[in-house]
């Protein structure tokens, strides 16, 4: 009895972590078809990036400012690795990835990031054994992913440049998440967000040198679909996003959120029907039923168990 009544209380008190998990990974769903608008608009891939991300560091900025620094130069490296990994490392090797292979490569690629996240755990933190519930339920999502990818495109080759910088953006996020599992419980989401931000920011800036645009910024903000979809990226994608990311990642562990980001494929597959006119079909519903499915196998089976200290 009291095995059933503390595995309702850890699920109770897990919730708010699930909803924030969710929460983010909805935002960036969207945010592929708001980046897509951006881009037919003539703005170039860092450009983007750099926008959105200070226009959600100055908002960051205005709430936690009070702290500069982190407590050592080794935390406050460990802050320059996520924002490296999680921002201008991630964005920069995904957008370039596209230039080289097909979007449903870097699409199914790039989903990898959670599957990469088991791995390293399982090989960095030897105290820790993840149950058969959790490579189960990840590998169920991978292939609800990959249903979901080509539920619309069957079109998938092999591009080695491009596949291979897919596959860093996705090892990149897979390091931000175990990286930001470290520096959780010292510091509070806030500042955590803002430094994120800000090393990603000052480490994309001078890519902004190498890139061409097809239209001036100031004719690109004259636009107002421009403007909605930059407050959303800005706002919704990153400072939203990012920050129920580290809250769930702080609740739930750096595996159990990861999943979720299985889960942002069928968000970009519903925005894509309704805004786009993108058809779903019968694969595609079977991609969110495994999806689901995945994450539901993967948090309520076996998820991590038998820690070496006993317990």
């Amino acid at each position: 009895m009291d095995t059933i009544q503390n595995h309702k209380h850890t699920r109770k008190t897990s919730l708010p972590g699930h909803l924030a998990a969710i929460a983010a990974v909805a935002t960036w769903g969207y945010s592929f078809v708001s980046s897509k608008v951006l881009l037919d608009h003539g703005l170039g891939p860092v450009q983007i990036y750099v926008l959105r991300f200070l226009m959600a560091y100055v908002l960051v900025l205005l709430y936690s400012h009070k702290r500069l620094f982190a407590h050592s130069m080794r935390e406050e490296a460990l802050m320059a690795i996520c924002g490296i990994t999680s921002g201008s490392l991630y964005f920069i090797a995904e957008n370039t990835a596209l230039n080289y292979t097909l979007a449903t490569n870097v699409s199914l690629l790039t989903s990898l990031s959670p599957l990469i996240t088991a791995i390293m755990v399982s090989l960095l933190y030897k105290s820790e054994h993840l149950g058969i519930g959790t490579w189960i339920g990840s590998l169920l999502a991978l292939a609800g992913v990959v249903c979901v990818v080509f539920n619309s495109s069957t079109n998938f080759e092999v591009r080695p440049l491009g596949d291979i910088l897919s596959v860093a953006a996705a090892f990149s996020w897979a390091v931000y998440s175990l990286v930001l599992r470290r520096i959780n419980a010292a510091y509070d989401v806030w500042f955590i967000t803002r430094k994120t931000f800000f090393y990603g920011l000052i480490t994309a800036i001078p890519f902004l040198a190498f890139e061409t645009t097809d239209t001036s910024l100031t004719v690109a903000l004259s636009s107002g679909e421009v403007i909605g979809n930059l407050l959303f990226l800005g706002v919704g994608a990153s400072l939203v996003g990012y920050l129920m990311w580290a809250y769930s990642v702080r609740r739930l562990g750096a595996v159990r959120a990861n999943n979720y980001m299985y889960f942002q494929s069928i968000i970009t597959m519903i925005v894509a029907a309704v805004v786009l006119g993108e058809p779903i079909t019968l694969l595609g519903c079977t991609g969110i039923v495994l999806i689901v499915g995945g994450l539901w196998v993967g948090d309520n089976i076996s998820n991590i168990i038998g820690r070496k200290s006993g317990g």
